[in-house]
């Protein structure tokens, strides 16, 4: 089994729930961190640097807090999507109560195509834009975002959408393993634009579920490992993709499930269920037919991880066929030479497509993990940047690119208070397609408390590929 592996021999992966007091307050003075039992390293492993041990103290810190309100996070999240779907399940709040009295209350279906996910809530557009066409400027961003949007939702309400109201072809679901997570929690969806002969394919990748607080823990993680030949990346979104399955591994082919536990789902891991349905759609494809891959959050690093990998495994064919990478509001995934080797292998001089990172305003988890000199992770190529009137710039980084400078507070507060008047009018401004429901309303009133939380949600990401302004990109 050995032989299928190729060696990851540098990791440093952090424990939250391993260590304790001792551990912790450990980190802050000394440097041998292969010996403490928050830290996961090669033997004899150290870190120099008081600052760097200091930003572990607080990852490490802030994920305990975060998983230790992990259930109430979990049961709030379940309950309050419960409750959103059972109004319209039965119709109306009058027919709710109606139904109750007489006993014909009707219960929500997690897997039915009406059942909408809390992100499909916050933003209730499943429709694209249809003064969007092929061949637009803007046409690749609005589908892709909506694509990532959809993402969120269960497998028949993305059957659903992508058939009966884009008019497109469903291919596949994918619900993979997430050793990161320990659970079946990766997911992604794949559609075409032609089932006969497809010109263009779409993988969306999942993101972050709200109320998902171990999928929080991962953009607050430092953890990374080095890969090789093109550097260090991030840990959490390693697992998620399947790319570790052992401790220091890279895994060439998938394995299949030994079948010893019986009661552990099958282990089908995201990087090589995708890749191996890409091959086959892409065989009985027209010959200029292109993928593209897309994800809004969590979603979006595994975007932008799965072609480095095909470079890495030297999937050169299906790079070449490859038209783009799509992400909203991503976080970092790795250092900068992960950024070199993938701007290099798999966008060099446009050949293989374009990689468009969208960033809006105060959108916090872009802005995640920290970046500064000390710290390793670092975004690359070049960000597509919206403030709160949708007006863009293409820049290297976004502004304020770690969110916490104090000189950005009351700005930052400022404009939350903005986003909730503009809540009030864009429906009156730009038409009904942008009217913000009562639950988004509320939702950025704990924006005032948090600027940049809100700001992450898919509802301005669909807005700002819609009727966001950008002339250096012509897509005006």
């Amino acid at each position: 089994m050995a032989d299928q592996y190729l060696r990851c021999d540098d990791y440093l992966v952090l424990k939250p729930r391993n260590g304790g007091l001792r551990d912790l307050l450990q980190l802050l003075y000394s440097s041998n961190i292969s010996e403490n039992k928050y830290i996961e390293s090669p033997e004899g492993a150290t870190l120099e640097g008081a600052k760097r041990r200091w930003y572990l103290f607080v990852s490490v810190l802030l994920q305990k807090f975060i998983l230790f309100i992990r259930k109430p996070m979990f049961w709030f999240g379940l309950s309050a999507e419960f409750f959103l779907n059972l109004v319209p399940e039965n119709q109306n709040l009058a027919t709710l109560l109606s139904n109750i009295v007489r006993g014909k209350l009707k219960i929500p279906d997690q897997k039915s195509p009406t059942f909408r996910s809390f992100a499909g809530h916050v933003d209730q557009r499943f429709e694209l834009d249809k003064k969007i066409k092929y061949g637009d400027g803007r046409y690749l961003a609005a589908l892709t975002v909506m694509a990532s949007k959809l993402a969120y939702e269960n497998e028949s309400l993305i059957k659903q959408t992508v058939n009966q109201h884009w008019k497109m072809e469903f291919i596949k679901f994918f619900d993979c393993w997430d050793d990161y997570r320990g659970a079946l929690s990766t997911q992604a969806f794949m559609f075409c634009d032609n089932p006969d002969e497809p010109n263009l394919i779409v993988v969306a990748f999942r993101g972050t579920e709200p109320f998902d607080a171990t999928a929080w823990c991962t953009d607050l993680d430092f953890s990374w490992y080095e890969l090789p030949e093109c550097g260090k990346v991030h840990g959490g979104f390693v697992k998620a993709l399947g790319l570790l399955q052992r401790q220091g591994d890279w895994p060439k082919e998938e394995e299949e499930d030994d079948g010893d536990d019986q009661h552990r789902p099958p282990r089908t891991y995201a990087y090589f269920a995708v890749k191996e349905k890409l091959e086959e759609v892409l065989g009985r494809s027209r010959e200029g037919a292109r993928f593209v891959v897309t994800g809004h959050s969590l979603g979006g690093a595994l975007a932008v991880l799965f072609p480095a990998i095909l470079a890495v495994q030297g999937e050169e064919g299906l790079l070449g066929r490859m038209g783009g990478v799509y992400t909203f509001g991503q976080p970092r995934v790795g250092d900068e030479k992960f950024g070199e080797f993938v701007m290099e292998r798999c966008f060099k001089g446009g050949s293989t497509g374009e990689y468009c990172r969208y960033v809006y305003c105060n959108d916090i988890v872009p802005r995640l993990p920290y970046d500064d000199k000390t710290l390793l992770f670092k975004h690359f190529g070049t960000c597509l940047y919206f403030d709160s009137y949708y007006n863009g710039q293409i820049v290297k980084e976004e502004p304020n690119k770690n969110y916490f400078a104090l000189w950005s507070l009351l700005p930052r507060h400022i404009n939350a208070v903005w986003e909730l008047i503009r809540s009030f009018i864009i429906g009156y401004r730009r038409g009904s397609d942008y009217r913000e429901g009562w639950f988004l309303t509320f939702l950025r009133l704990f924006g005032l408390i948090v600027p940049g939380l809100l700001d992450h949600n898919p509802q301005d990401y669909v807005n700002l590929t819609r009727i966001g302004t950008m002339k250096a990109l012509k897509i005006d």
